[in-house]
């Protein structure tokens, strides 16, 4: 079985909805435990990574990626 690939910032939808009807969840941190923000309610909770690999169905949303910022391109060259 092939592990589900998520990650910080993504929205995602769990396989049962929150109590406030929507089942779309962000993801605001990530470690042994993942804390997720419903999208509806705001309401965030912290659930152990094997129960929340379990109950993701998908990702819908993936993160924007930050604009990056210095680097060789953003200093003028003489």
């Amino acid at each position: 079985m092939e592990r589900k690939t998520f990650g910080l910032g993504d929205i995602v939808q769990m396989k049962k909805p929150h109590p406030c009807g929507t089942n779309e969840m962000e993801i605001i941190r990530m470690g042994m435990d993942i804390r997720i923000k419903c999208v509806g309610c705001k309401h965030s909770v912290l659930v152990p990574r094997a129960k929340f690999e379990k109950y993701m169905k998908k990702v819908l949303r993936p993160a924007e990626p930050k604009p990056e910022t210095g680097g060789a391109d953003s200093t003028p060259s003489a």
